[in-house]
């Protein structure tokens, strides 16, 4: 009885291909309960009358997507979890439509008494159950960094590093904050680092003006991320090393990209696939509040943006983006050139990794069953799955062979 109570759980999913470490044509993924059991050929699976077969026409498999620098979507932004006239439900169903299976909310800088209620707020609705794609963690972006690279930061929270504030904001994060972002160079940067380090929170460079001895000393110290490369940095000199050179050449370092078309030059893209080995590139989708949702007003913490056309701006600058994962992630093969498994492991092997994931990101046995669902040609989401739950489905593409449940 126990060995067919487990049978009824298991899955098959069948597609024309899927993504694992490689590309595997003809394909399908067994799963049982939260996790992969087997992957392969078509052939090498038997059907029976206890396993609910999923049989996909022109549609192709990745890992679910790991979106680990995003400040919100769907309404809901997460520098302001109060305020917010959605929730983080709303956020967590919208991602899964979309291919991602976890998330990383981001937050910017702001006042010190509003940020930390922010974070205390955070910490609490993560550890409810969410519908669709899983919170796995925090990411603070500042207020650490450099005022003359501060974006669409407020300037008035930007401050210098307190080291008592920094531990504030980790016990208010309750232990689920994963990056931090902070500007090597400014003083008691190593200090901050280290301690970082020791609460298992790696410490992001970016919003900076540093030089390459600031880089590399932090670099040295622990520091092995890069927030956001390119933006929030100075740009390339054939002599004047920064955070920007040493970021893109030392392969220690993992550095995101935003890949909405519009934050970086495709040109730019193709440097980075170009210099970074392919495992130290992750492609973020830096959404805001607005994604998904019309043109309009929003917010970024403190900060107000507005939306015209996809285009999210603040004071004169870009301000975060309305770009997806499901719609970024083919700019890394269309700019940067890479192979199609390529780009898929940067958008979920990689970062997954870039936050201390070890359990999901890749199609193979013992891996979490998180499996994101497209048609072919069209790249239309169609179904998502999160630990072995179908949390999105587009209803079609797919029949339930008949004698299969």
């Amino acid at each position: 009885m126990i060995e067919n109570k487990h049978r009824k759980e298991r899955k098959l999913y069948i597609f024309d291909y899927m993504l694992t470490p490689d590309r595997l044509e003809n394909s399908a993924i067994l799963c049982e309960g939260g996790q992969i059991l087997a992957i392969g050929g078509l052939s090498a699976f038997n059907k029976d009358s206890v396993m609910t077969v999923y049989a996909f026409e022109n549609a192709y498999a990745t890992p679910g997507f790991v979106d680990t620098h995003i400040h919100g979507a769907g309404g809901f932004d997460s520098s302001c979890v109060a305020q917010s006239p959605k929730t983080i439900e709303d956020m967590s169903l919208l991602l899964a439509s979309k291919g991602v299976t976890s998330f990383v909310p981001t937050i910017v800088s702001d006042a010190p008494e509003r940020m930390l209620a922010n974070l205390q707020t955070l910490a609490d609705v993560m550890w409810k159950p969410m519908p669709g794609a899983e919170c796995v963690g925090i990411n603070i972006e500042g207020p650490f960094i450099n005022r003359n690279k501060s974006g669409a930061q407020n300037l008035s929270a930007v401050r210098d590093i307190d080291l008592g504030f920094a531990r504030e904001l980790l016990e208010c994060g309750g232990k689920l904050v994963k990056l931090m972002t902070f500007a090597p160079e400014l003083k008691n940067s190593t200090a901050l680092i280290e301690m970082l380090c020791e609460h298992g929170v790696m410490p992001s460079m970016g919003h900076s003006m540093a030089n390459g001895e600031d880089t590399l000393r932090a670099i040295d110290a622990g520091a092995r991320h890069c927030t956001h490369l390119f933006n929030g940095m100075p740009p390339l000199h054939q002599r004047d090393m920064s955070l920007t050179n040493i970021a893109l050449t030392d392969n220690r370092v993992t550095v995101e990209l935003i890949i909405d078309g519009l934050h970086i030059d495709p040109r730019m893209v193709d440097l980075a696939c170009r210099c970074k080995p392919k495992n130290r590139i992750v492609g973020i989708s830096d959404c805001t509040m607005a994604a998904g949702m019309p043109n309009g007003e929003y917010r970024i913490g403190p900060t107000p943006i507005t939306v015209a056309d996809g285009y999210s701006s603040a004071y004169g600058k870009i301000a975060g983006t309305t770009t997806l994962l499901d719609a970024g992630w083919h700019s890394l093969m269309s700019y940067g050139h890479l192979l199609e498994t390529q780009a898929a492991q940067a958008v979920s092997f990689n970062a997954a990794l870039s936050v201390g994931m070890y359990d999901r990101g890749r199609l193979l046995p013992r891996l979490r069953a998180d499996i994101a669902v497209f048609e072919r040609g069209t790249n239309r989401p169609l179904m998502t799955i999160r630990k072995g739950q179908i949390v999105f489905n587009s209803g079609d593409n797919y029949v339930v062979e008949e004698g299969s449940v």
